[in-house]
């Protein structure tokens, strides 16, 4: 199990050293050593970052659920796969052991056949974070079929623009979901998504809320009786290394989502041997991330980077405020959990609520604390750190995107030396590069510049379903020969990176990648309005929020300004989700604008930010005046 499992600082040196060197043969030692194939790779790698053209493992046969669950069932058959903590702590939590996964992946498996979902087929999976979630994506991978999650909280035209872009043969939802005190109909905007899908065939419902929901005809069948007349035998298919094994949607900075396809056997290894290093997983400890599976952090490191390892792994259905402020601690004493991942969102809100809520609780049982979605600001850091973690607790900042697979830089526990707001070092196999304006590697340390990847990783994503060459122009050609992250980062004296933010058009709100151009679309779609420019700015809890400057046509003038905010975050909400709302809006006569007619919003960032002393130079605009006019009227 040589490299597989890092436990000191001088052997992640010796460890990266050589998957940097001989990167070929790390990956295919990892590969061999922990995992089953039914047919041995003919070729480790095959890349090319121009065409961009990326192939690991290339002829190997194997099946990700053999890897999950199969082959567990002897040793660990009896081990908690999945805890399922509900929303509402006075429902009792559930606990599947690996055998009760096998036999409920297994059901599903053949329902999704008798359904006549084959090899290939893309699957949307539109359901809250209950277990149903989990079983029905191994499902999917076990027949061959390519699941598409798409986050719960999300809106009908959002699903339905995901839905259509990977033409989409079935929907499995729910009759509804629950989050905190609310009861969301999600049967109902699926409706609405579904009229104008021509691929859905047909819709699984499974039963969670009770409510009454609308069936059509020979197209929605409700799950539970079909899995009941299931078989729990289901022989895995045989799959290609390179064949898909999902697509995940991420926000564009410019249109419509990118549908991120993902591959078998790269993304297999690398989820498994990223979770088993940044969380230092060990029998029988109880691990649990708080993201929702419908990222990318819950795909691996909820569902596929655990199971691999034969972890028992925490479902929370629920949010941090209910049904009071104390219940993440609540449930880590609960269930003992060792290893916690969670958003600087949730520990900036958690940290504005009084300690007792903490206190009341025992977190003796953790070892290990983590963060995604966002760098953690170092208020934050030191909260958990303080009172979470009891300053016992190593705190992993990671670092990756959709994109990525899975977790990129990021402290390894116990081998790391941790600085508040530093993911710290790559992870084996991960080359970053920073570079200049110009196109030049930034060589040494004290320099920041945007993160590059010189080399592909096994989890690397091999396209944008539909669009290979969005994929080409979006990461590989504002740097040629390497893989653009969007990111800006520095490199600290100690070698240490730290992640400054998006340098496009994508702002992290609560950890979700939210794009300006959908947002901006439906601000537009409001009859009043007449152009609209959306920025991020600084937020305690959120990281950043949103702030909209709208110009009115000359219709919209005369109406009251705060109706027209509510109208225009209500238009928002239903086309791209409430997470998409403003939290300012401020009506302005103009937008500062370059002579090509492209809106300057770094200008309307720092305004939005306060920071006006830092505009630059403005007289090269098109119309600088209304620079002048919007700070003016700041809200």
């Amino acid at each position: 199990m040589s490299n597989y499992h890092i436990k000191g600082l001088e052997e992640y040196f010796q460890v990266y050293r050589k998957s940097v060197q001989q990167p070929e043969q790390f990956w295919a030692e990892i590969a061999e050593e922990n995992f089953v194939w039914r047919k041995r790779w003919d070729q480790v790698l095959q890349w090319d970052f121009h065409k961009p053209e990326i192939q690991w493992f290339q002829g190997a046969q194997l099946n990700i659920t053999e890897n999950c669950l199969d082959r567990h069932l002897y040793a660990l058959g009896d081990t908690t796969a999945i805890i399922f903590e509900p929303n509402d702590p006075s429902e009792p939590a559930q606990h599947i052991t690996y055998k009760e996964l096998h036999s409920r992946v297994c059901k599903m498996s053949n329902v999704l056949k008798d359904q006549g979902i084959q090899r290939g087929d893309r699957v949307c999976v539109y359901l809250p974070m209950i277990p149903d979630l989990a079983v029905t994506m191994l499902a999917c991978a076990r027949i061959g079929a390519v699941h598409s999650v798409v986050f719960a909280g999300f809106s009908s035209t959002a699903l339905q623009t995901r839905i259509n872009d990977a033409s989409c043969k079935m929907v499995i939802t729910s009759d509804g979901s629950y989050r905190g005190t609310k009861s969301i109909d999600l049967k109902g905007i699926l409706d609405e998504a579904l009229k104008e899908t021509p691929s859905i065939e047909s819709v699984l419902v499974v039963k969670r809320t009770g409510t009454e929901v609308k069936m059509k005809e020979n197209r929605d069948h409700w799950l539970e009786p079909l899995l009941e007349k299931a078989s729990d035998h289901c022989p895995i298919e045989m799959m290609e290394a390179e064949d898909p094994l999902f697509i995940l949607y991420t926000s564009g900075s410019t249109g419509k989502p990118k549908g991120m396809l993902h591959t078998t056997a790269g993304y297999m290894v690398y989820s498994a041997y990223t979770f088993k290093n940044v969380f230092q997983y060990q029998q029988p400890d109880v691990y649990w991330c708080s993201a929702d599976i419908g990222w990318i952090t819950g795909h691996s490191y909820i569902v596929y980077g655990p199971l691999l390892n034969g972890a028992t792994s925490l479902m929370f259905e629920g949010v941090p405020q209910y049904p009071h402020w104390g219940r993440f601690w609540e449930v880590i004493d609960k269930h003992k959990v060792n290893q916690f991942y969670t958003a600087p969102t949730s520990i900036r809100a958690l940290a504005k609520e009084n300690l007792s809520h903490v206190e009341k609780y025992d977190l003796s049982s953790l070892k290990i604390l983590g963060t995604v979605g966002e760098p953690i600001n170092e208020e934050a850091w030191h909260w958990y750190n303080d009172n979470i973690g009891k300053k016992n607790c190593p705190i992993v900042d990671s670092w990756f995107q959709t994109e990525n697979g899975g977790i990129m830089i990021s402290p390894i526990p116990f081998a790391t030396p941790t600085i508040p707001t530093f993911a710290t070092l790559p992870l084996p196999g991960i080359q970053p590069a920073l570079m200049n304006k110009d196109g030049e590697e930034l060589k040494g340390n004290q320099v920041s510049g945007f993160l590059c990847m010189k080399f592909p990783w096994p989890g690397i994503a091999r396209s944008i379903y539909g669009d290979h060459d969005r994929f080409k122009e979006t990461y590989f050609t504002a740097f040629p020969g390497t893989y653009f992250t969007g990111d800006g980062a520095l490199r600290d004296a100690t070698g240490y990176y730290r992640i400054t933010g998006r340098v496009d058009d994508v702002i992290i709100v609560s950890g979700h990648n939210l794009g300006t151009a959908p947002i901006e679309d439906a601000i537009n779609e409001h009859p009043a309005v007449a152009e609209s420019a959306i920025v991020g700015y600084p937020h305690d809890i959120k990281g950043n929020s949103l702030y909209g400057y709208v110009i009115l046509k000359e219709t919209g003038e005369d109406r009251n300004h705060d109706n027209l905010r509510n109208e225009i975050n209500q238009l928002i909400s239903e086309r791209i989700g409430a997470i998409a709302k403003m939290e300012k809006i401020q009506f302005t006569s103009g937008l500062p604008k370059t002579r090509s007619g492209k809106i300057m919003r770094r200008i309307l960032r720092k305004i939005a930010s306060g920071e006006m002393d830092e505009l630059g130079d403005i007289s090269t605009l098109l119309n600088p005046e209304v620079v002048q006019e919007i700070i003016d009227t700041r809200l």
